[in-house]
């Protein structure tokens, strides 16, 4: 489910302080339910969510695309990625975040930024925009769940017009597929957890 802005704005996370230059692009709750201390959990799933391998022939082929384009357009070279076309966000990092990386190996294509008890953010960069992943851990009326946020800064009128351009694949396709794998993922890592207790 899509939530509004101040679902991510409102909350104290630690982002907030060091992309304060980036914009809100979407926010949307994950369909993970579980308890306070189930965040690790979470970003185990994140970690080897790979959409390249969705169930969705559709989202596959969206990404074969994209990155086909990236490859032949120059889009994902290293002079266009972190540390040569924007230097990455981990200069910004405070001391006590510099170490709490996790996911040092993951099937996304994001380089890891850092992972407290209830909050990671992970970024990417390239010819179009750098971008930042966020994952948190939140309270709701029924316990706890998780909440993902992506922040953008666009490169120019090229990157705001490629933005602009795949926001209907990922808000009516992407995300929604996204969010089946997830659910499907997250009830199979809790029926599993059931049969080892039982």
């Amino acid at each position: 489910m899509r939530l509004p802005d101040s679902a991510h704005t409102r909350r104290p996370w630690r982002i907030h302080e060091i992309a304060p230059d980036f914009e809100l692009e979407d926010v949307w709750a994950l369909p993970t339910p579980g308890g306070p201390d189930d965040f690790p959990e979470l970003i185990e799933l994140a970690r080897t969510f790979d959409p390249e391998q969705s169930s969705s022939r559709a989202v596959r082929a969206l990404f074969a695309l994209r990155w086909k384009l990236g490859g032949l357009l120059g889009w994902d070279e290293d002079s266009a990625g972190l540390g040569s076309r924007v230097p990455t966000l981990r200069d910004r990092l405070p001391e006590d975040l510099r170490e709490a990386t996790g996911l040092e190996s993951s099937a996304m294509p994001f380089t890891p930024l850092y992972l407290t008890d209830d909050e990671f953010a992970a970024e990417i960069a390239n010819q179009t925009m750098h971008g930042v992943l966020h994952i948190g851990w939140v309270e709701d009326e029924t316990g706890y769940r998780g909440q993902m946020a992506i922040l953008v800064k666009r490169n120019g009128l090229f990157g705001s017009a490629y933005m602009a351009v795949i926001a209907p694949f990922r808000h009516l396709l992407v995300y929604p597929t996204m969010m089946r794998e997830f659910e499907y993922a997250w009830q199979e890592r809790t029926r599993a957890s059931g049969q080892s207790l039982a």
